[in-house]
């Protein structure tokens, strides 16, 4: 179990391009649901050997993060996808130098009830399921029941990256159903035997994932590229963190051995060695 960390607020300052945070032993973090185990366990790790450290993460969505960073609300925006063009000129009207910062891999695993008989679906497929022209399970040889459409909501970058991966920027069916988090994806599909979903591969625990062009959702075929849904995911700051301190620290922990152990550990993809 993790352990709730208490609030904290701090906020990043910008001196030659490096944040030195106007309080050095507090980091404020925000944005994707899906980052946020990592973030979350990041922050427990550093926290027990720097106990004069206070690590806050919040999980608002991706598109939340960028705007707490903007907004100078943040230290660290976790994101599930790369800033927007739009975002970053909204930054560079306030001041802020948003710097990216990689910190895994996932891919977009499609889930389904247990009891689902599906196996398998083409990204055609699941793209007709998303945008209502696929409405029941037996048009894919499963039984007689209506599909049951979940979806993240509009402003999580797992959505974005769906919607841009698997569905081409068409709109979906005004019956889909939009939940604010991986976590709430998965309780609707554990409970709902037509329900089908879309999680990051942390999020998978009580689901069935099917294969999508027959390919399975896992590290090597996330790190071998051929998955067809998979992205990478980010931290971003104000700045270059000052090497040495917190910040620095915590935004790098994914290029460490124990980093790279953590990211492993919490389901994601963890990047290789430089």
């Amino acid at each position: 179990m993790k352990k709730q960390m208490m609030v904290a607020l701090a906020l990043a300052g910008l001196t030659a391009g490096l944040v030195t945070g106007k309080d050095a032993n507090r980091i404020v973090v925000d944005g994707s649901t899906t980052v946020g185990p990592i973030a979350k366990a990041f922050a427990e790790h550093y926290q027990a050997r720097h106990a004069d450290v206070s690590i806050t993460v919040s999980e608002s969505g991706s598109g939340n993060g960028a705007k707490s960073l903007i907004n100078d609300a943040c230290d660290v925006a976790t994101m599930s996808r790369p800033m927007k063009p739009s975002e970053k000129d909204a930054a560079k009207a306030a001041g802020i130098l948003p710097i990216e910062h990689l910190v895994a891999l996932d891919g977009i695993a499609m889930i389904v009830n247990p009891a689902n008989p599906a196996t398998d679906l083409s990204i055609e497929q699941i793209r007709k399921i998303y945008t209502g022209e696929i409405r029941n399970w037996k048009d894919l040889g499963g039984p007689d029941q209506a599909i049951v459409i979940i979806s993240r909501d509009t402003n999580s970058g797992t959505y974005e990256t769906f919607e841009t991966m698997v569905l081409n920027k068409q709109k979906l069916t005004p019956k889909a159903e939009y939940v604010g988090s991986n976590g709430a994806i998965r309780q609707r599909v554990m409970s709902t035997p037509a329900a089908i979903g879309y999680v990051g591969l942390a999020f998978t625990e009580g689901v069935k994932v099917v294969t999508v062009n027959k390919i399975a959702a896992s590290v090597e075929t996330v790190v071998g590229k051929t998955y067809p849904i998979a992205r990478p995911l980010f931290m971003y700051t104000n700045g270059h963190p000052k090497e040495g301190s917190a910040l620095f620290d915590f935004v790098n922990m994914a290029n460490t051995e124990e980093g790279r152990r953590i990211v492993a550990d919490v389901g994601f993809v963890a990047l290789p060695p430089k």
